[in-house]
């Protein structure tokens, strides 16, 4: 991994690629772009991902399975292109597929994963990266050499994009960083990465409970997404009115929510996140046996995620919570989702909320970049 341009790094060193290392690896043969980098792609610990000119309207998701390329099964998948150069609106219950500007040719030893940016789960977009011959979405392993591509299919909102525009990003990792229970709660008592006296460790992660006393809110548990929306321009920032779009939950003196089937929430945590400069943190949703529904689409936690908010003391995770098949009672303090934690390969030059236009540094219970702020 020498063309890293790690300085100090010692051989056979294992982590999340900090953000330096990816300018390096953009700059080689690594990551290649159809056009220059924008000036804030490059956050702490990953790479956020532009659409390309085109994107494909098609039948179902799908996965190429370890025969085909994607571009082979768009030939028979496809249903009609559209041209991005100048925006379109991608519609609710329908599957678009685009080739991002990014492609890899990555080192044997640097495999990477993806997710949706926070922007883009708050709004209810689900989006998958998918690789040639690829077996599962949002993984690339080890050494591939390829394009990506995006497939993604509004749930809530129809949204308007356009070529450039940035759903997702991109993780790079060397061997496997992930932190063992007695390791997070040797973590957790020197750095409190939650707040409360009883951090819930196990299965791999550090429970994450969600909020519904409105205490600290003003008696608002959170927000319901609205059906039949106008559309919203994932590149605008502060441009929409909430109640256009969102219908507040208030308390009313009870401590739960009833969620409706196929509605979407966007809640908060119970408790205060804090992720070290030297680590790195994915949401991951609970286990599914406990209860019908899914939370969290946006997974990503970057290095110093509630590191400088209220003295170091951490920052509430917004919770995008969709419920299933069924009514699901959801009440204050249960168990939503766990918190895996990585280290980094180095400690980022620059953390998250320092002078990268991080939207969510400090946040409570808060929308998408998208919408004016909630009075």
């Amino acid at each position: 991994m020498a063309n890293l341009g790690l300085q100090g790094r010692q051989d056979g060193a294992v982590g999340i690629v900090p953000a330096h290392a990816i300018h390096a690896l953009v700059g080689g043969a690594a990551i290649g772009l159809a056009r220059p980098a924008d000036p804030d792609q490059i956050q702490p610990a990953s790479l956020d991902l532009r659409l390309g000119p085109t994107a494909w309207r098609i039948r179902a998701s799908f996965l190429p399975g370890p025969g085909a390329t994607v571009a082979e099964r768009l030939e028979r998948l496809a249903l009609h292109r559209l041209d991005l150069t100048g925006g379109e609106v991608l519609e609710t219950g329908c599957v678009y597929l685009v080739e991002l500007q990014e492609s890899l040719s990555l080192p044997p030893e640097l495999a990477a994963s993806t997710n949706p940016k926070s922007s883009t789960g708050r709004l209810d977009v689900f989006t998958r990266v998918i690789t040639d011959r690829a077996r599962a979405f949002d993984i690339v392993p080890a050494g591939y050499s390829g394009p990506l591509y995006l497939e993604i299919s509004p749930r809530t909102f129809p949204i308007l994009v356009r070529e450039g525009s940035r759903l997702s990003q991109i993780r790079f990792r060397a061997g496997d960083a992930r932190l063992g229970e007695e390791e997070i709660a040797a973590l957790n008592r020197a750095e409190r990465l939650v707040d409360g006296a009883d951090a819930d460790v196990a299965g791999g992660g550090i429970a994450v409970s969600v909020d519904l006393s409105g205490e600290g809110f003003g008696g608002l548990l959170g927000f319901r997404a609205k059906r039949h929306t106008g559309v919203i321009d994932v590149d605008r920032r502060a441009a929409l009115d909430v109640e256009d779009y969102w219908e507040p939950l208030a308390t009313r003196g009870r401590r739960e929510l009833i969620l409706d089937p196929d509605a979407f929430y966007i809640l908060a945590s119970k408790e205060a996140v804090h992720v070290p400069p030297d680590y790195a943190a994915e949401m991951v949703p609970f286990d599914p046996l406990v209860g019908e529904f899914r939370v969290h689409y946006a997974g990503f936690f970057d290095p110093g995620f509630g590191h400088a908010a209220a003295g170091g003391l951490g920052a509430r995770a917004v919770l995008e919570v969709r419920s299933r098949e069924v009514p699901f009672i959801l009440e204050d303090g249960q168990i939503v989702g766990r918190l895996v934690y990585e280290r980094m390969m180095e400690r980022p030059r620059v953390l998250y909320g320092e002078g990268l236009g991080s939207n969510y540094q400090a946040q409570g219970l808060k929308l998408s970049k998208h919408f004016l702020p909630w009075r």
